[in-house]
């Protein structure tokens, strides 16, 4: 479906108000606290606690009929349909080390389908943004459309992950992993979400991620398509639980990476 002028600027608002309160925390000593969950160390602070608060509050304010989904602050029932999934700052390990691979993820899901994706990285002055089949790069005044790159042969490509450890994978699901990696070109670790947005501008071929949520994807998903690629599951399936994600800039090569996947 089709998202109107009006709902992306509204999106742009929210992401703006989330800006404001990270940007200030970046780099500046902050509070680190553990959030108890699956991982040893699920690390959380204010920058994802109050950018949070920024965004759900425009939202109850002005369109409090929209359901939301945040990582920091659980879910809200909605009745219009439209339900928002955040994820304030995706990548707060890199955050906390000083480091520029995180950004704040802002989805817009209509009816349980992602229909617009906001990866913003407000330190770094970018915004990417994926809706009604489009992505773009928004730098200032400035406007480029993104298309991922060719590369129809695993031999050439350039494939990444977050941590390809048992953080987040299963020791099968890692054995899995490094069978593409060692038919890869080149593997590279770390990134994120920001790992999408390079995949997006044409700079990664192949991501491979397990273990996430709702809201560690949602987001990708308009981004990762609009720039021509495809992500889904490790199966082929939707990707939207965050349980397991194959992105892949070059549809082409889709199969050959779910088949060593297998």
């Amino acid at each position: 479906m089709s998202v109107d002028e009006k709902l992306i600027g509204f999106a742009h608002r929210l992401a703006d108000a989330a800006g404001a309160v990270i940007r200030p925390h970046f780099r500046s000593p902050i509070a680190v606290t553990h959030k108890q969950g699956v991982h040893a160390f699920d690390p959380v602070t204010e920058a994802d606690k109050g950018a949070e608060r920024a965004i759900r509050a425009i939202i109850d304010r002005e369109r409090p009929d929209d359901a939301i989904l945040g990582e920091e602050y659980g879910e809200k029932q909605g009745t219009s349909g439209w339900r928002w999934v955040l994820d304030p700052v995706d990548g707060t390990r890199a955050f906390i080390t000083g480091r520029h691979e995180w950004g704040c993820l802002i989805a817009l899901e209509k009816d349980g389908a992602p229909v617009l994706g906001i990866l913003d990285q407000p330190v770094l002055g970018e915004r990417f943004l994926g809706v009604n089949g489009r992505s773009v790069l928004i730098e200032g005044e400035k406007r480029t459309l993104l298309k991922t790159r060719a590369c129809a042969e695993l031999k050439d490509a350039v494939v990444c992950c977050t941590d390809p450890g048992t953080s987040y994978f299963t020791a099968d699901q890692s054995a899995a992993f490094q069978r593409v990696s060692k038919a890869a070109r080149l593997t590279r670790y770390g990134g994120d979400c920001y790992l999408f947005a390079a995949m997006a501008l044409g700079f990664v071929d192949v991501i491979i991620e397990a273990g996430f949520h709702e809201w560690d994807v949602a987001a990708l998903m308009p981004l990762i398509e609009g720039a021509g690629g495809v992500i889904t599951s490790w199966d082929g399936g939707t990707p939207i639980s965050g349980k397991s994600i194959l992105a892949v800039g070059d549809r082409a090569l889709h199969e050959q990476v779910m088949e060593l996947l297998k």
